[in-house]
């Protein structure tokens, strides 16, 4: 299908009338079905999640899905998917989640769309690798601590939107390419054929120029029309600083699971529109060689009976004891949890000191040099609530936002306190001040350095397994080694002559 055919295709699932999620609170494998039916469904794709944080799917005609697949579960071969099963014990089921259901709006043929857990055959019980179900545990922790019911997230996860991009990797060479029409390396050349029409965005100057510099407005409206569709609220979208496509796209709020959900179909949302319109979105967190990286900031509360338990008037930043103590316990933990929140060694090229990156484990109040910064946008006690900065939306957000909880809930649990707020410009503090102040890892190997000696507050309630942790551990370092295997190409302007 042409591009032009591709992105009509998409608007006008968009644009229907009907929503294209179901809608009841907790339907039965009978209304998921009706629902399919109801919208014309051929087909079903069964999705879920690998241990790095990627969906992965198997497709179904309709027809060949019955009720009783609902309770018995779909066959597939773990051993296939990244950080799952060996060949030897390769058999698992997936378990569909019927309130998960929407109509896919990137295929041909109407597609149900559900989200799968995953369980083991013989036992029959769940998969403690299986993302999703740590963080359905962490919900359950939470609710059995007493502490809290429910725990809102709300995370920015910014991406780039390109023209081109291209990479190759082999033992003689290495490269990668990205480019956009936005791009100021463009403004003194044409671009493609449709020539070049100039205004392109400065460097680092992407944030929030009205069209047309900002060339994906629309594109970025179509993205939010696909996501209203599929019941997903969404709030501010707009440019980011990386002057040549780079874009953000808020998420309202929502408790842990049904916001990890809402993320991995956000992502999936926005990179196939923009490929339905001929572009490539990536959440890569640093792309460009002096652009600013793509974040994740994370925005967490807890509430119980349906009243927030983050706000006090006389607090510091109106935030209540427990709330502080929540924020020391992710900044007591700050430099295990980037093991989960920055979990690629790309992730480390975002977070460098001395940038404009959130990398000093300290809070603040609207300081967004700090890794804890608290929004001072409203008074409203409903607004209050803590932004962890330093994540990336590489993240698994099963157990980034799963780990974030783990480590608030240790610090109320201990009533830790954090150190004295830093409402200063950090950039601006000297190489003695800045010595004094504990930052994130300086690579992943380090984070996983950092797990390894503080991973105890994962553990309790079962939420994290140590299984889990181990391989995760095994997985990444493996990762970092492949990179610290290869040349750098700027080594050879380095060293070549040397």
């Amino acid at each position: 299908m042409p591009v032009s055919e591709q992105l009509q295709a998409v608007r006008d699932r968009a644009e229907g009338g009907k929503s294209l999620k179901i809608d009841s609170e907790s339907p039965s494998p009978k209304d998921a079905l009706a629902f399919a039916k109801d919208h014309g469904v051929r087909m079903v794709d069964l999705k879920f999640t690998d241990l790095p944080g990627t969906w992965q799917h198997m497709s179904m005609s309709l027809r060949s899905l019955s009720e009783g697949d609902f309770t018995d579960g779909l066959g597939f071969d773990g051993s296939s998917i990244r950080g799952f099963q060996h060949i030897a014990e390769s058999d698992m089921l997936l378990m569909i989640d019927p309130a998960t259901a929407f109509i896919d709006p990137f295929y041909a043929e109407k597609t149900l769309s559900v989200i799968c857990n995953i369980i083991d055959p013989i036992t029959r019980e769940a998969y403690t690798r299986d993302p999703r179900y740590v963080a359905q545990k962490a919900e359950h922790h939470l609710a059995a601590s007493g502490i809290a019911d429910v725990a809102y997230f709300g995370p920015e996860a910014e991406f780039y939107i390109f023209d081109h991009v291209a990479f190759d990797q082999q033992n003689h060479m290495a490269y990668y390419e990205v480019d956009s029409e936005e791009a100021y390396w463009n403004v003194g050349k044409g671009f493609r054929e449709g020539g070049n029409l100039g205004h392109k965005p400065r460097s680092q100057e992407g944030y929030f120029p009205a069209p047309p510099l900002d060339t994906l407005a629309d594109l970025r409206a179509l993205m939010v029309m696909v996501l209203e569709a599929l019941d997903i609220a969404t709030e501010f979208h707009h440019h980011e600083v990386g002057g040549p496509g780079q874009a953000e796209i808020d998420l309202r709020f929502a408790p842990l699971l049904k916001m990890a959900d809402t993320l991995m179909t956000h992502k999936y949302v926005i990179k196939n529109t923009a490929r339905a319109a001929g572009k490539s979105a990536t959440f890569i967190p640093k792309p460009i060689y002096e652009e600013n990286g793509s974040g994740m900031h994370v925005h967490q509360s807890l509430w119980k009976s349906g009243e927030t338990l983050m706000f006090d008037r006389d607090g510091y930043a109106f935030l209540s004891d427990l709330a502080l103590s929540y924020a020391a316990g992710i900044l007591e933990h700050g430099r295990a949890l980037m093991a989960f929140c920055a979990p690629t060694t790309n992730s480390y090229r975002r977070l460098v000191p001395g940038y404009e990156a959130p990398v000093n484990l300290v809070h603040s109040k609207r300081n967004r040099s700090a890794a804890v910064r608290i929004p001072m946008y409203l008074a409203s006690p409903k607004a209050k609530r803590i932004e962890f900065r330093p994540p990336d939306p590489l993240a698994n957000p099963y157990l980034a936002f799963s780990a974030l909880l783990m480590a608030g809930l240790d610090g109320v649990e201990r009533g830790l306190k954090p150190t004295d707020p830093v409402d200063v410009d950090l950039f601006e503090l000297s190489d003695y001040e800045l010595r004094k102040i504990k930052n994130v890892p300086g690579s992943l190997a380090e984070a996983m350095d950092a797990l390894e000696a503080d991973h105890e507050f994962l553990l309790k309630g079962d939420v994290f397994t140590q299984d889990l942790l181990d391989h995760w551990i095994e997985y990444k370092r493996a990762e970092a080694k492949q990179v610290d295997l290869r040349p750098h190409p700027w080594e050879f302007p380095l060293y070549y002559d040397g």
